[in-house]
């Protein structure tokens, strides 16, 4: 149980006994620095309580060491220092300077209410909320920490801002790590922190933590880059001193008034784009930039004009930001010019306000709060997400799933298209017609049809470019398809997808249920409809259930079984179920499989069948019924547990087309993949995949993923394809 000190025990801050100077004396060299960095904004009350703050800080955390031997109140205080430089608020600092204390010390949340106030109670019992539940695998983890972050920054966005501090101090620190530690935290930095810092706005803690994650995960790179950078800036350095030379001279002329900063391309950014683009440091020409800032937006659109007059643009690689801004908030216009020597030179114009946006982004709210609405389109946008993450949270079912739904909104890559009526709609890069459907409103995506693209007819699946205008056609009654998850993008689409999809799940599995204990009763010359009302209702309670439909949907999904469910069907009164069970393993009934069941019986991954193949059930909880080939080395392990095996056999008339796969070895012929390709097409069947594994320069191993109506076609297929030039041979998998 925490525990609430006395108040006996609070250091008096006016008293020198503590050890604690008076706050604008300032002579602590733990706290010293960060009050250099407050008496530049705060007012004197608010620095004197958050001294306050700090001494009881320094006492909660008193003979506490870092891993590296540092007093641990260096890290609050470090915290607390990196919120300043942002210009945070009084209580944002003071909840920085506690954030530790409820969670490794004594302190309990009713003094941090009773001394500091809700506010700060309420941010500090955040964070600390934040690192205290323990999973089962790191990746569960992971998404539920994430899905955490997510909802508290809903609640209040200080919230995650005191936990990016709290990552970028360690991240500073992280030298004293064992080397896999150091991989693990920086991935999960990069992967998870970074993007939340870009998506609000937070750019100078996002290129910390970037510059700080890439360093720990990729050690070697990075002094391998750094070092080819610092030799491209020895070369470069005289040509962007001329540059920015040439600038100042054509303001001057000009009489305008304006900041010019070179600046060059950071590390992680530039290796992102080899990586992205699979280029060399040689092939990167943007490793260098210019930055102008100015007072005015009408300056900023002038200075674009006096920047294309001094040097030629590149024809498409303008981008005005201000106009249509980023999701973050961000606004700038962009532009890349032919500069000296024939170098690509990227030119960023913006205001000083716009450029306080882009380094603080949602932190900024705090700084200009007092000057009217100054953040109104930042603020707007950012709060415009946050709403959107309530809603995906309340229809992900998992924390993996919801982490993996907002992980597309947080690495947008913006496309920008019209309504019919004229109005922006911003999407992330490779969104879909499906994806602008929802973003219109939910029930447009769920009842869309088909689409216009640029008052054309085109597929659900096409990839919307800039400039286009979409058309969504509805039509009542209509439904998601499942199809649809292969290319939305956005999180609101892929959630409310998923969420239908999941109620379509649930009728069907009550169904299969339906169909599975009618199977079970036939053992016992009985069907589902021959039993009594009574005996169904004993029946649900005895399996705690609160509806039959809910004991079939259970079956359904491979929750319950259908044999045990049967025999407490039909056992006499008085009986206990289970004292004259059946022997385990599958009775004489099967399955019988017609192609329509749905997404409650899956073909395994491993064997894949197809009608025709002789094959075997199995009841996975939560999946349903997972149909294996019966020679499946897989199905043979499962055998071992025959109380979850199922006769299961193809129907005469089974309907649709199922994944098989082959495996050829063939002589590297120009031309050979494409004959291959339409030796399959000539059978009738579509290939969903092909991969290759070169034995030797001379014979390259093919693997095809193909989708075929069942064991007769694929036959053919494979005869067909031992036919053609340089195959050598063809089996299936």
């Amino acid at each position: 149980m925490a525990i609430v000190p006395p108040a006996s025990e609070i250091p008096d801050l006016s008293s020198p006994a503590t050890g604690v100077p008076s706050t604008l004396a300032a002579g602590d060299v733990i706290f010293a620095p960060l009050v250099q960095v407050l008496v530049v904004y705060l007012d004197e009350p608010s620095i004197e309580r958050i001294a306050q703050a700090y001494a009881f800080a320094a006492q909660a955390h008193e003979g506490q060491t870092r891993v590296s031997g540092e007093p641990y109140i260096t890290h609050p205080v470090a915290v607390a220092g990196i919120l300043a430089d942002l210009r945070m608020d009084e209580k944002t600092i003071i909840a920085a300077l506690l954030h530790d204390v409820i969670e490794d010390t004594p302190t309990g949340h009713e003094y941090i209410l009773a001394e500091y106030g809700a506010e700060v109670a309420h941010l500090v019992e955040g964070v600390s909320k934040l690192d205290q539940i323990r999973f089962k695998s790191k990746a569960e983890q992971q998404a539920a920490n994430f899905r955490k972050m997510m909802m508290a920054m809903v609640e209040d966005v200080r919230v995650i801002l005191i936990k990016l501090a709290d990552r970028l101090h360690n991240m500073r620190t992280l030298g004293v790590m064992r080397p896999d530690k150091r991989r693990r935290i920086a991935r999960e930095t990069l992967e998870i922190y970074t993007p939340i810092a870009n998506r609000l706005g937070l750019n100078s803690l996002r290129h910390e933590l970037e510059a700080l994650g890439f360093q720990a995960m990729y050690p070697t790179r990075y002094c391998v880059l750094e070092q080819a950078l610092r030799k491209a800036r020895g070369n470069r350095r005289e040509v962007m001193r001329t540059i920015e030379d040439a600038f100042n001279a054509r303001l001057e002329e000009e009489g305008m008034q304006a900041e010019v900063q070179t600046r060059e391309k950071r590390l992680y950014s530039i290796y992102r784009k080899m990586v992205q683009k699979h280029l060399s440091f040689e092939d990167v020409f943007d490793v260098f930039a210019v930055r102008i800032v100015t007072d005015t937006v009408d300056n900023v659109y002038r200075l674009l004009g006096l920047a294309h007059n001094l040097y030629k643009p590149l024809p498409g690689r303008f981008k005005d930001y201000i106009a249509i801004p980023k999701a973050n908030g961000y606004q700038s216009l962009h532009t890349l010019l032919f500069g000296p020597h024939g170098i690509l030179l990227e030119v960023q114009i913006r205001t000083r306000e716009m450029h306080q946006f882009a380094e603080s982004g949602i932190a900024a709210h705090w700084l200009y709060k007092t000057n009217g609405d100054a953040t109104g389109a930042t603020q707007a946008r950012a709060r415009e997400w946050l709403r959107e993450l309530l809603d995906i949270q309340r229809q992900a079912g998992n924390p993996q799933e919801f982490l993996e739904s907002v992980k597309g909104d947080l690495f947008p890559d913006e496309v920008y298209v019209f309504t019919p009526m004229g109005e922006i709609m911003e999407l992330p890069r490779r969104s879909t017609p499906i994806d602008f459907a929802y973003a219109v409103h939910t029930d447009v995506g769920n009842s869309c049809v088909a689409c216009k693209i640029d008052r054309q007819f085109a597929p659900l699946s096409n990839v919307l470019s800039n400039g286009q205008t979409i058309e969504i056609i509805t039509a009542p009654g209509s439904a998601p398809s499942p199809n649809w998850l292969n290319f939305a993008v956005t999180a609101k689409a892929r959630t409310h997808i998923r969420a239908f999809l999941k109620g379509l799940h649930e009728d069907e599995a009550m169904q299969l249920g339906a169909r599975l204990l009618d199977k079970a009763l036939e053992t016992h010359q009985l069907s589902l409809a021959d039993i009594d009302s009574e005996r169904l209702t004993l029946c649900v309670q005895d399996q705690y259930q609160t509806t039959m439909n809910d004991l079939l949907r259970e079956i359904g999904l491979g929750n319950r079984m259908a044999t045990l469910v049967a025999l407490c069907l039909t056992a006499k009164t008085g009986e206990v179920a289970g004292s004259e069970q059946p022997a385990a393993g599958m009775n004489n009934a099967s399955l019988i499989l017609r192609g329509s069941e749905g997404l409650v019986v899956s073909f395994a991954k491993c064997c894949h069948p197809i009608p025709g193949d002789p094959i075997i059930g199995f009841v996975s909880t939560g999946r349903g019924v997972v149909v294996h080939r019966r020679q499946c080395g897989n199905a043979v392990e499962l055998a071992s547990r025959p109380e979850n095996l199922m006769s299961v056999e193809w129907a005469n008339d089974v309907t649709g087309n199922y994944q098989a796969e082959i495996m050829l070895n063939a002589k590297n012929l120009r031309g050979g993949l494409a004959r291959m390709a339409g030796a399959i097409a000539e059978t009738g069947a579509d290939i969903d995949n092909v991969s290759f594994d070169d034995r030797d320069q001379n014979v390259t191993v093919i693997t095809f993923l193909l989708r075929v109506s069942g064991r007769l076609q694929l036959a053919q297929i494979i005869r067909r394809l031992k036919r053609e030039q340089g195959v050598l041979k063809v089996w299936r998998t």
